[in-house]
Formats: structure tokens, C-alpha cells, sequence
């Protein structure tokens, strides 16, 4: 059986090959994604194909790469670089932000909980403020799902 820090990186890996069905496969009925800055919140295995899919949607050349795994017990930390054109539509709370055909490199961090070998929780940390100002948008700049 895999140790969880090996599970973390695979989960990683596969984001990079669209295999969204592992993805979901490692992750509990009753998980949760949270992303720290914005408090979205993604539950179960249909959040974490929702997750997934935002991401790719608005970045469909995106690649991650793991730069450090720490483990400890079932807590995994991945740091890791994403790199990727912004030439898809990225869905969000704040909205539904256009393609600018922008580059974007990114430093992100993932902590993950582990039980019984699925994700339990992951919690994301990036800097909004440097994706936005790289795909040269403000806060405002998005177009409102509600109009």
C-alpha cells in the first residue's frame, strides 16, 4: 500500500494527465478542498472533479510540478509550481474570468489529511493577487454568473 506522501504526489501527477477519475477515487465521500484565500469550498468526490475541472478549464496547457512533500502521519504538505496559459474560461466565486491568452506561473501549497488512504480534507494556499496581476486583471474584471 502507498504511503500517504506517495498518494499526494500521484494525486498531483494525475491533475497533470486530466485523469480526473483517480483524482476522485482518492478522495473521501465526505472530503473537503477549501481554498484558504477565498473560502471556496469543494465537497466529496463531485468537488473534487469540480476543482480539478475549473483549473484545467481555464488552463487547459496547465502543469503542475512538485517541488517538496512533507509528511507526518496523515498530514502531507505539497509545494508545487503551476505553469500554464490562461486561453479557457476560469470559473470562480468571485465569477467566470475570460481567457487573456496570459502565462502564469504560479507557487502554490496543498495541505492534505489522509484516513484510511483517501484525502479528507485539503486546504490550498496560492497568491491571488500575483495570479490576477500576471493574467493582468483586477478583482472587478470578472464577469458576473448572475447577470
Amino acid at each position: 500500500m502507498a504511503d500517504n506522501a506517495d498518494l499526494a504526489r500521484r494525486i498531483h501527477e494525475a491533475w497533470n494527465e486530466r485523469n480526473f477519475d483517480e483524482i476522485a477515487e482518492a478522495t473521501a465521500l465526505d472530503a473537503t478542498i477549501t481554498i484558504v484565500g477565498s473560502g471556496d469550498t469543494f465537497r466529496g468526490i463531485d468537488g473534487a472533479r469540480a476543482f480539478s475541472t475549473m483549473w484545467a478549464d481555464g488552463f487547459p496547457d496547465g502543469e503542475v510540478t512538485v517541488d517538496r512533500v512533507v509528511e507526518s502521519g496523515d498530514c502531507v504538505v505539497v509545494e508545487y509550481t503551476g505553469h500554464g496559459t490562461h486561453t479557457g474560461t476560469l470559473m470562480t466565486s468571485m465569477g467566470q474570468f475570460p481567457a487573456t491568452g496570459r502565462s502564469l506561473t504560479l507557487e502554490l501549497c496543498d495541505v492534505l489529511e489522509f484516513k484510511d488512504g483517501k484525502v479528507q480534507s485539503q486546504r490550498t494556499y496560492f497568491d491571488t493577487g500575483s495570479m490576477m496581476a500576471q493574467l493582468g486583471l483586477m478583482a472587478g474584471q470578472a464577469t458576473s454568473q448572475n447577470k
